[in-house]
């Protein structure tokens, strides 16, 4: 163990403090406790000079003045790991906010660990079901990949989430982690109720660093739960589902504290370093022989603008893009995912299968050509159309209300028991429609319901 580090606050900018050690330098991403009481915690991000450092404070700045002795605890910011986090709500500095016992002892790890090799990942390739039909056969996600929600605000994101996590921690042996990046502070306490409501809290990690809490903190959560996810994987050898809310306040973190940090701002204002910073994160997410961690996050488009620099950097990354639309969420068809915009790497006959191929196809051909009618049915009426037109504009029509689909975290609000369906069912229910053996079954009855057989209930 070395000799203690102590050193004096030499400015204080927001949440950048400037800290001179005349010992010796701490390493980058070491953490600096400052203050008695409820001391500040500082992480050092760069090497000013030979004595002096330059740190993003995780905590509130207040109280700090010139001169305040800074202690260099020379770790940097740890984490606990293992199955007894699993039921438990954590902040960026692995403490509890749940008003239960504290997490102590047992193993912490270091929030900045390095991506698993190359020659460590698995080069299998499978599809990961999610129960909600539009994504399963439109867009499916990959196993140990990345799959994005893209959306403006109020489109559903949040809602979608939460029913994935319902959904797939009962069908898989695995475990869930929620990580929310720079949300609305009642959403925590809101789900956590919901995952105790839904009997899924003891396989479910969540993790938060909320709006009201400082760049810092927001900035640095996200690699707080991967490395809590990556325990899971690697050691306990479990299929992890990382979901996080909203990765562009992680990207808008970033921007904030490169901007404390006088860094000049790169395109629309963003950090010079946005690519960086989303790689470091990215890359972490991975699929190993052991297990895999699966991840699905939710993107804010700012201003629904999806050639924003942030939206374009995640795009990169993702194996599957489900965009959100908020003129589907108008029409009431929920959930509101645009299905032509929507898509996944994941759709090839090789790796779907043929029939998934073809169905999906044939699903968005369908919708494009009901697109292009619209502005000619708006001017002159359905009974212009050619008779083919106007069966594909049937079809179109019974294949978006039977993608539609009420769920089981909204059944307090809209009344409608949830359902979760099965890949196969909704490939036959959406093979039957194309195939007009509902077309004289009124659309209504297609509309939030779950196998397409409930369409014949009355």
């Amino acid at each position: 163990m070395k000799d203690e580090n102590v050193g004096l606050i030499r400015s204080v900018r927001g949440s950048v403090v400037d800290v001179f050690f005349p010992q010796r330098l701490p390493d980058i991403y070491s953490r600096l406790v400052a203050g008695d009481e409820s001391p500040a915690e500082i992480e050092v991000i760069s090497h000013i000079s030979d004595q002096v450092v330059r740190g993003v404070a995780l905590t509130r700045t207040g109280g700090l003045i010139r001169g305040m002795p800074v202690r260099d605890t020379q770790a940097p910011f740890m984490v606990p790991v293992g199955d007894r986090l699993l039921g438990r709500m954590l902040n960026v500095f692995g403490e509890t906010i749940d008003d239960q016992p504290a997490i102590e002892g047992g193993e912490w790890r270091s929030i900045h660990q390095k991506p698993v090799s190359m020659t460590q990942q698995a080069t299998k390739t499978e599809i990961f079901e999610t129960g909600i039909k539009a994504i399963d056969v439109l867009a499916p996600l990959e196993r140990g990949g990345r799959a994005g929600l893209f959306g403006g605000a109020g489109v559903g994101k949040t809602v979608l989430i939460t029913e994935m996590i319902n959904n797939i921690v009962g069908q898989y042996e695995g475990v869930s982690l929620f990580c929310g990046i720079g949300e609305r502070s009642r959403e925590g306490e809101e789900l956590y109720r919901d995952m105790q409501e839904a009997g899924v809290i003891d396989r479910t990690v969540m993790v938060f660093g909320q709006m009201n809490e400082p760049p810092g903190a927001r900035f640095r959560v996200g690699h707080a739960a991967l490395t809590m996810a990556e325990y899971f994987r690697d050691e306990a050898r479990q299929d992890v589902l990382l979901l996080i809310d909203n990765i562009f306040r992680f990207i808008q973190a970033g921007m904030e504290v490169s901007g404390l940090l006088g860094h000049i701002p790169s395109r629309v204002g963003y950090q010079p370093t946005l690519a960086t910073e989303l790689a470091e994160l990215q890359e972490r997410i991975a699929n190993t022989r052991s297990g895999a961690i699966t991840s699905v996050q939710a993107v804010y488009v700012p201003a629904d603008d999806f050639t924003d620099p942030a939206a374009v950097h995640v795009f990169a990354y993702l194996s599957a893009s489900i965009v959100l639309s908020r003129k589907r969420a108008s029409e009431g068809l929920y959930p509101a995912i645009e299905p032509l915009q929507s898509g996944s790497k994941m759709l090839a006959p090789h790796i779907v299968g043929q029939r998934h191929y073809d169905i999906a196809r044939q699903i968005r051909q369908t919708l494009a050509q009901y697109e292009d009618l619209k502005d000619l049915i708006a001017m002159l009426g359905l009974e212009e159309l050619t008779p083919e037109d106007r069966q594909n504009v049937s079809r179109a029509r019974r294949l978006e209300r039977f993608l539609t689909q009420p769920f089981h975290t909204t059944e307090q609000f809209t009344s409608i028991p949830g359902k979760t369906v099965h890949l196969q069912d909704a490939l036959d229910g959406c093979e039957r429609i194309l195939n007009d053996e509902f077309s004289d079954t009124p659309e209504r009855r297609l509309y939030m319901i779950g196998r397409i057989e409930e369409a014949d209930q009355t």
